[in-house]
């Protein structure tokens, strides 16, 4: 941004300013309360379209309702044609936006939460490793050599959205500390999640498409780095490499967290230079006003405009924007195109359905306890304020409900009647997850939790 000789001295900086910060708990914090708060009603809405997608699944309309989602829709560009299933532009289109919304969330955490500092970290790191490794490893053991053997990352991750919601219907007895915990061991799934995408879920890959959608990874980098802040052209580049990922056989979505991880965490220009600009501003046009003379009145307003908006991160600010478009508008549509499914009593004993049903229910709590514990007696980690065991057993059989997580999973892994088993699997062992959990923290916590009347507002 041009700085203009009229202006007065302002010390605006041409970068970054190395002024000093707030407190790094700070924009952590606010941050997440922000999120929880939205999580929570998107849960809400996100159960609301799930139990709609299974009512209309087994209506008199199933046929119709699944044949919608297969209506082909695309476009043609020259020799590049691209048609996929409404579906498929769900799972793979505005799914990649939700995983660009989770890659900003782990990029949060790393630089503001407790990913940046180990001994944070180390609680929720084994408490997310045992979430994952236990379930993984239970649904393994009841299907290998079996028909749904390739579906072993569906137990593995957890649903925030509807863990937070859940949580909410407990109030102020549910310790602030557990729904941080819960968020971070959440993200820490998410990266398992992804990087089991990326390596186990891949098909043959192009390797030309591949190299271009890396080039375009560092072009976003080089952008960043000279300074440009045009929204269209990190959306058009985006657009480009999730393209070229498509064409490279790799899932789409996994470049949508790389882009959040590529997002800069730190404003460009400090809150002192917004304070330094407006006096300079405003003195300028005090002196405009005297003189009768508005010739810079619209310059200088653009410059506090510009300066203002690059006071917030493009972190906060993309995440501001998108997370409620994904909490209300992109997860609930995902769980409509494939949270229905036809449940047969016969299909509810499927091996499968039932391999997930357990690695939900049992594997997710009982892994994560067990390497909570181990991090805990051996001076790794502590509890939080207001956690005990009990506490965590609850939390973690909360953690139980994988439902938006393992869906997609799912998708990838199987098809035909596997798939339609470990939707019913899926569905079951989260809502006895959810059940469960809430049963035992309702008798667990006390009749209220003083740590959650004094969280920041």
């Amino acid at each position: 941004m041009r700085i203009p000789e009229w202006l007065p001295d302002t010390h605006h900086p041409l970068g970054p300013e190395r002024e000093p910060r707030e407190a790094v708990i700070e924009p952590f914090l606010r941050p997440a309360v922000r999120f929880l708060q939205v999580e929570a009603a998107g849960g809400v809405v996100l159960l609301t379209c799930t139990v709609v997608a299974l009512i209309l699944a087994n209506s008199p309309w199933s046929r119709q309702f699944s044949e919608f989602w297969e209506l082909h829709i695309g476009f043609t560009v020259g020799h590049l044609q691209l048609q996929k299933s409404l579906l498929h532009w769900i799972n793979d289109g505005l799914m990649t936006i939700f995983f660009f919304v989770v890659g900003l969330e782990i990029k949060r955490e790393i630089a503001f939460g407790g990913l940046g500092e180990p001994r944070k970290a180390a609680l929720p790191f084994a408490a997310a490793l045992g979430g994952m490794a236990v379930p993984a490893a239970i649904y393994f053991f009841l299907q290998a050599g079996g028909r749904g053997e390739r579906g072993w990352g569906i137990p593995m991750a957890t649903d925030i959205a509807f863990v937070v919601g859940f949580l909410t219907l407990l109030g102020s007895r549910i310790p602030f500390e557990l729904k941080i915990l819960l968020l971070t061991l959440a993200i820490i799934d998410d990266i398992g999640a992804i990087l089991v995408i990326a390596f186990a879920y891949t098909s043959d890959t192009n390797l030309t498409f591949l190299a271009l959608g890396i080039a375009g990874f560092g072009f976003v980098w080089l952008l960043s780095r000279i300074g440009v802040r045009s929204v269209p052209a990190y959306v058009f580049v985006g657009a480009a490499i999730w393209l070229a990922f498509v064409k490279s056989g790799i899932h789409p979505t996994v470049a949508g967290v790389i882009l959040g991880l590529l997002t800069p965490a730190h404003p460009w220009f400090g809150e002192h230079s917004l304070v330094k600009v407006a006096e300079g501003v405003a003195q300028r046009l005090r002196e405009d006003s005297r003189d009768a003379d508005m010739d810079h009145h619209e310059e200088a307003v653009q410059i506090v405009a510009t300066t203002a908006r690059e006071t917030i991160s493009p972190l906060d600010r993309l995440e501001t924007v998108l997370h409620p478009w994904v909490a209300f508008g992109i997860m609930p549509l995902f769980a409509l195109a494939n949270a229905g499914v036809r449940v047969e009593l016969a299909e509810v004993a499927d091996p499968i359905a039932l391999a997930v049903a357990v690695a939900l229910l049992v594997g997710k709590p009982l892994g994560i306890v067990a390497f909570s514990w181990a991090a805990v007696r051996v001076g790794l980690a502590q509890l939080p304020t207001g956690v005990n065991w009990w506490v965590l057993l609850g939390a973690g059989c909360l953690a139980g409900i994988g439902l938006t997580m393992s869906l997609f999973i799912a998708g990838l892994g199987l098809e035909g009647e596997p798939l339609r088993a470990a939707k019913i699997g899926t569905l079951i062992g989260s809502a006895l997850s959810a059940i469960l959990g809430l049963g035992l923290l309702s008798c667990v916590l006390p009749p209220t939790s003083s740590s959650a009347d004094t969280k920041p507002s």
